[in-house]
C-alpha cells in the first residue's frame, strides 16, 4: 500500500509517517515550507491552494490512500478550500481519503458531550473553516473518513507540553484555564487509529480523542508531574474571564469509533503517568 501524507512535516503527520514506514508502507509525505525530521520514502513540496500542483502530486504518487493531517489554522484557503480540492483529486483518482478535523467545530453552548451524530456549530474562524472542510470533503468524496480529534499530546513535543515547560520556568506568560475542558489524545495512539481507519472500509465522521475529559490546567499538572516539574508554578485562570474566543467545554465521545479499532485511545491520566514509556519512545 502506498500512503500519501499531506502535512507530513507536522506533529501528527510526522508520527503517521513514522508508523506507516514501520508497518512497511511506501510513504510519500508533503510539506508546505520545509521537510521535518520524519523519514518517509520521499518528500514532495505542496501548497494546498495550488490545485494544479495537488493533482500533479496525486497523479505522480498514485497513492492507495491519502491522509490529510495539514493545519492552516484560520486560513480559509488552506483549511477549508484546500481539503475540498484534495478530496476532489482523490475521488478523481479513485483514492481512499482520511481527513483530520477537530473538536473546534463545536461550540459547547447547548451540550458538552459530542458523538458523531452531533452537527457542527463552530464559533471561531478556525472551527468554521474546519466545519466547511468536513462538509466539502464528504460531499465530493462520500467514502472518505473525517476523523475529529482533540488536543494532541506526546513525547514532550506538542505545543501544550512545550507551553507547560515555559510557564513552569517563567519564560512565558499566560494562564492555564480551569474551565476549558477537552479530551486529549496521545499522538502515537491517534496516528495508529488513523492508519487503521485508512486501511479499513470505514467512511463518514469518526471521533478519535482520548478517554479522559480534562481542563487545560489539569492536563498541565499531569504533564508537569510526568516531567518532574513543580505543578504549583503553573498559573491558573478562567477562560470565561479572558478575551480568547472558543468553546469552554467540548468532550468528544469516541466510543463508537473505539469499538471498530484495535488501537486503544488512552486517556491522558493513563498516558501521562510519571515514568510511563509511551509508544514511539
Amino acid at each position: 500500500m502506498t500512503i500519501l501524507v499531506i502535512g507530513g512535516s507536522g506533529f501528527l503527520g510526522s508520527e503517521v509517517v513514522r508508523q506507516a514506514r514501520t508497518a512497511g508502507y511506501v510513504t510519500v509525505a508533503t510539506y508546505a515550507r520545509a521537510p521535518s525530521g520524519a523519514i518517509p520514502t520521499a518528500w514532495r513540496p505542496l501548497d494546498l491552494r495550488a490545485v494544479g500542483c495537488l493533482d500533479a502530486v496525486m497523479a505522480e504518487v498514485r497513492p492507495s490512500v491519502v491522509i490529510n493531517t495539514s493545519s492552516g489554522r484560520a486560513d480559509w484557503a488552506v483549511t477549508a478550500q484546500g481539503p475540498l480540492h484534495l478530496a476532489m483529486a482523490a475521488a478523481k483518482h479513485g483514492t481512499r481519503m482520511v481527513h483530520m478535523s477537530t473538536d473546534a467545530v463545536f461550540s459547547g453552548a447547548d451540550r458538552v458531550h459530542y458523538d458523531e451524530t452531533c452537527l457542527p456549530d463552530p464559533i471561531t474562524p478556525y472551527g468554521a473553516a474546519k466545519a466547511a472542510a468536513e462538509t466539502g470533503v464528504l460531499a465530493v468524496h462520500p467514502k472518505a473518513v473525517v476523523a475529529r480529534t482533540s488536543l494532541i499530546i506526546g513525547h514532550g513535543r506538542s505545543v501544550h507540553e512545550r507551553l507547560v515547560h515555559r510557564l513552569a520556568a517563567s519564560t512565558d506568560t499566560g494562564a492555564l484555564f480551569t474551565d476549558d475542558f477537552r479530551c486529549p489524545v496521545h499522538v502515537s495512539d491517534l496516528a495508529a487509529a488513523v492508519l487503521e481507519l485508512a486501511a479499513s472500509d470505514a467512511a463518514g465522521i469518526h471521533h478519535v480523542a482520548g478517554a479522559d475529559a480534562l481542563s487545560r490546567h489539569e492536563l498541565a499538572v499531569l504533564i508537569a508531574r510526568r516531567d518532574g516539574l513543580d505543578p504549583s508554578c503553573l498559573p491558573k485562570g478562567l477562560r470565561a474571564n479572558s478575551t480568547l474566543p472558543g468553546a469552554l467545554d467540548v468532550r468528544l465521545d469516541s466510543q463508537a469509533t473505539q469499538r471498530q479499532l484495535h488501537t486503544t485511545l488512552r486517556g491522558a491520566r493513563e498516558f501521562l503517568r510519571r515514568g510511563d514509556v509511551t509508544p514511539g519512545n
